[in-house]
């Protein structure tokens, strides 16, 4: 039993600081190790694992007299397993009190808005202060958070009647903004269904004016082709007249007839040429020796 006491195994992530006859003999590593009996001990087991450590609520005061409570969460690894044997009596209790005493200092030098919304620059400090005090010890502080920040029940109160004027302040700035932007879609739409509107009285006008100049041409196309067809009639007759052989006489009086035609039974005065007078004189001498006869 005494043999099977003095073999001792070492596991991973573990060291054991060993004494013989009181004295530091050596730091075991991971391995089987043999101790001689009754002179050599194990003086203390280390885990060399990062460990975490939550301190309870510490009170500080900052730089406008605030007082508050703050607690902290320190991650720390044991690099040298001598020291921390006998660097330090109790290695937790002297973290706990030194973060205690840092944590104080810095909050000691910002106000109380700075300390709420600094939480990441307090941490890089308390880390920085705690790896140098800690280093003889063989520790290695490798972070520092501040888990809670708890001022006091007025601050807390003042804080929310803040917190609760600054969100109705923007909810009105919301507000306008959205009717301001409503006001300028709005406008905007009637600006395009005006424009649209003008538009639409554009191209109707235009259509318009195509169909009354299409209307024109068309009205005019027909008189041209009456009167074209007229004077094909005319040209027809007059040459049917030539064709039978009729004299100058015949010739004047369809010319007469044409002037009478001319006037349509309106016309309240024609004048006729001195050419077709002589015509019609004639016509009446003859008419009245037929009465006579």
């Amino acid at each position: 039993m005494v043999l099977i006491s003095c073999i001792k195994i070492v596991p991973q992530a573990q060291a054991l600081v060993v004494e013989r006859l009181g004295a530091y003999l050596g730091t075991w590593s991971v391995g089987v190790h043999f101790m001689v009996p009754f002179i050599d001990r194990v003086a203390k087991r280390v885990v060399l694992k990062e460990q975490v450590v939550d301190f309870a609520p510490q009170p500080v005061i900052t730089k406008d007299n605030v007082t508050m409570r703050i607690d902290t969460v320190v991650f720390f690894q044991i690099t040298d397993p001598k020291l921390f044997a006998y660097g330090v009596e109790n290695p937790i209790m002297a973290i706990e009190n030194l973060t205690a005493t840092t944590l104080r200092n810095i909050i000691g030098d910002l106000e109380l808005d700075q300390t709420l919304t600094s939480r990441e620059t307090i941490n890089t400090k308390m880390r920085a202060s705690l790896d140098v005090a800690t280093d003889p010890w063989g520790i290695k502080v490798n972070r520092v958070e501040l888990k809670n920040i708890i001022p006091p029940a007025a601050i807390q109160d003042a804080m929310e009647k803040q917190m609760k004027a600054e969100r109705e302040r923007r909810e009105a700035i919301l507000r306008a903004e959205g009717e301001k932007k409503s006001t300028i879609l709005v406008a905007e739409g009637k600006k395009e269904s005006a424009i649209l509107d003008a538009e639409a009285d554009k191209q109707a006008a235009i259509l318009h004016a195509e169909a009354e100049k299409e209307k024109r041409i068309k009205e005019a196309e027909g008189e041209a082709a009456a009167i074209l067809k007229v004077q094909q009639a005319n040209a027809d007759g007059i040459r049917y007249l030539k064709e039978a052989g009729a004299d100058e006489a015949v010739l004047r009086l369809k010319s007469l007839e044409a002037f009478v035609a001319a006037a349509d039974g309106k016309a309240t005065k024609i004048i006729i040429p001195s050419e077709i007078q002589g015509v019609a004189g004639l016509v009446k001498s003859v008419a009245e020796l037929a009465r006579k006869d």
